[in-house]
């Protein structure tokens, strides 16, 4: 029987185990491994390719701006002293809200935020954007 792909509208967002609210936007799942080049004197002339540095890249989150200050405060803790790295699980769900996979990813904690764009002439949500820095992510299932 075949299998069709999940859509990537259903998730949730849990920083450190508490559900966060819903998020418009969850963005910047990547990890690479840089090439290294190495090449001696008397080998031919195509140099070896070593795995070098393992880097994560941010992760954007979006949000409806609403009563909740918790975003905003994590990212004013920063600023204000010491970050407060936290680990964030993205969960993404199925039509009967069943987890199908989750990414786990691990110290991270918000390096910008920026608040809503506000216009007289538009009927928009007010949009709230944390990006988050992190040390590694794991795919949970």
């Amino acid at each position: 029987m075949a299998s069709y792909p999940y859509g990537r509208f259903r998730y949730k967002v849990e920083i450190d185990g508490i559900e966060a609210g819903g998020f418009s936007e969850v963005t910047g799942f990547d990890a690479s491994i840089d090439v290294m080049e190495y090449r001696e004197g008397d080998m031919v002339q195509t140099p070896m390719k070593i795995p070098g540095l393992k880097k994560y890249g941010n992760i954007t989150l979006k949000k409806g701006l609403a009563d909740s200050r918790a975003l905003y405060d994590w990212m004013i803790a920063g600023v204000n002293g010491e970050v407060e790295r936290k680990t964030i699980t993205i969960t993404l769900l199925n039509a009967t809200e069943a987890a199908v996979a989750s990414w786990r990813v691990i110290n991270a904690w918000p390096v910008k935020y920026t608040g809503p764009d506000f216009s007289a002439t538009s009927s928009e949500v007010a949009v709230e954007t944390l990006e988050i820095a992190h040390e590694g992510m794991t795919r949970e299932s």
